[in-house]
């Protein structure tokens, strides 16, 4: 048994990646298989579990037809651009074709130096490595568009952060791991070919009805923006902050890529921040909407050689493709809230009662995750009504929300267990809670425990069920156990 590689990206021009191999782990130790993204991907797991299957997770061997790459790319980190970036501690082994014909890279995030590792080690700590799987995973499970965790190892060796830390190696997969920051690579370079190269390979592996538009150029640019204005609303209807919205992050297959202090908000605040080395609140919750289209206004610069010799028609081309972005995010997030209110029907209004309620909920300190959760059970006045008017400081400002919610839901055409029913489907029970995340990295870091890391994947591959013997993982932190700071993981 071995993995079947074809690999797209690594036939494209030299000058679009570095060939490295991985380094290789000393001892390393499986910590866990994704027995069910193996599968989907046609990968026996107990092979993947067994020494062959060791040996390619953590760089020992090179699997045949593998062709090992670290791509090059730039990108705007916290509003500065860097003209090459690239990866400098992931290594791509290549590509498969999944059970359903899609095609998914294979990477090695924490797998040594690279030429762009920029005097890095290229390594990765194992906290990083099981946050990035648990957070991956759980946004798998609620149905947003994510790279997902495949593998992950312990090295038996130690990186040096703060301290030394045990090293581990992530093995990640994507429908691809092409970027904002591939296109900007380019066009620092003034490379119109390589970006022509670049623009086609990516229309033809996830946009190909683009190639047969009049204008494929203009076609790629519209589905990535309306692909990342679904994204950033799917993040903003669970709370999920991503933390390090940098170009290079931005995924043009609009996957949530690259976990690093990103967290989920407990209390609701638009300002909530908890990256570490967001001092300025760039990257806040609420400012990820504008974020989302200040990165795609610099992936519309990279494509004005595409869209139109003339420059100013390229200008005009992608200012209006760009001005959709607005439009196309706010309906998807109404139609979102809509779904969460358990509001089937489209109603003038729509919008004012779902900003009163989350104004009443950022006064009011409400957790985010647990108050839409508690609001299906209070379809109709009575005793659902007193753990959503518990969330709030004030009661009688619940009172007003669950008094208009009801109104406006009044005109719904369906029963109220219909609404019910529709709304515990769509809002989770359980998400990733940061001091969860925490006591999970904690045990496995200071204690070599990973129980509570397989108990909250566990308990996180089924958000929207009940779950009473895992209550406890859908409460808020206590004061102290709450977690003011996520970092990064290099």
């Amino acid at each position: 048994m071995t993995l079947a590689f074809d690999n797209s990206y690594a036939r494209l021009p030299d000058r679009f990646f570095a060939k490295v191999a991985p380094a290789q782990a000393s001892h390393p130790t499986i910590i866990r298989v994704n027995e069910g993204l193996a599968a989907d991907l046609g990968i026996d797991p107990q092979w993947l579990k067994g020494d062959d299957g060791l040996q390619l997770l953590s760089g020992q061997s090179i699997a045949a037809g593998s062709d090992p790459i670290a791509t090059a790319y730039a990108g705007h980190q916290f509003g500065n651009f860097v003209p090459q970036l690239g990866d400098g501690r992931a290594i791509l082994l290549g590509e498969v074709i999944d059970r359903q014909g899609q095609r998914r890279d294979v990477q090695l995030k924490g797998a040594g130096r690279t030429p762009f590792s920029r005097g890095g080690d290229g390594r990765a700590a194992l906290g990083p490595v099981l946050r990035e799987y648990v957070m991956s995973e759980a946004m798998a499970a609620l149905g947003i568009p994510t790279t997902r965790a495949l593998a992950a190892v312990t090295t038996g060796e130690s990186v040096i952060r703060e301290d030394a830390l045990p090293g581990a190696v992530l093995t990640r997969v994507a429908s691809s791991h092409i970027r904002v920051g591939t296109f900007q690579f380019f066009a620092a370079r003034r490379d119109v070919d390589g970006l022509r190269i670049l623009a086609d390979h990516v229309i033809a592996r996830h946009y190909p009805e683009a190639a047969d538009a009049p204008r494929p150029y203009r076609a790629l640019l519209d589905r990535v923006i309306a692909g990342q204005a679904d994204l950033i609303a799917r993040w903003m209807l669970t709370g999920f902050i991503h933390g390090v919205m940098n170009t290079d992050n931005m995924s043009v297959a609009c996957e949530t890529i690259d976990y690093g202090p990103c967290a989920f908000m407990d209390s609701y605040d638009p300002a909530t921040v908890f990256s570490s080395i967001d001092r300025a609140g760039r990257y806040a919750y609420g400012n990820q909407p504008g974020i989302g289209l200040w990165n795609l206004t610099r992936l519309a610069e990279t494509l004005l050689p595409l869209l139109n010799e003339d420059e100013a028609k390229a200008i005009a081309d992608a200012e209006e493709a760009l001005s959709l972005y607005a439009p196309h995010f706010l309906d998807a997030q109404l139609q979102g809230f809509r779904a969460k209110l358990g509001l089937q029907q489209q109603a003038e209004g729509d919008a004012d009662v779902v900003t009163e309620m989350l104004d009443a909920m950022a006064a009011n300190q409400v957790d985010f995750t647990l108050f839409f959760r508690r609001l299906a059970d209070a379809i109709e006045p009575g005793e659902g009504d007193e753990p959503v008017r518990g969330l709030f400081v004030n009661p009688l400002a619940a009172d007003k929300v669950l008094a208009r919610w009801r109104e406006r839901s009044a005109v719904e055409a369906s029963s109220a267990m219909q609404r019910r029913d529709a709304m515990r489907s769509v809002n989770p029970a359980f998400i990733p809670r940061n001091h969860r995340v925490e006591e999970m990295i904690r045990a496995a870091v200071d204690k070599d425990d990973f129980a509570p890391f397989e108990r909250l994947l566990q308990v996180l591959s089924r958000p929207f069920d009940d779950q009473p013997e895992n209550d406890g993982y859908a409460a808020p932190p206590q004061e102290h156990e709450r977690v003011l700071a996520t970092f990064c993981g290099t």
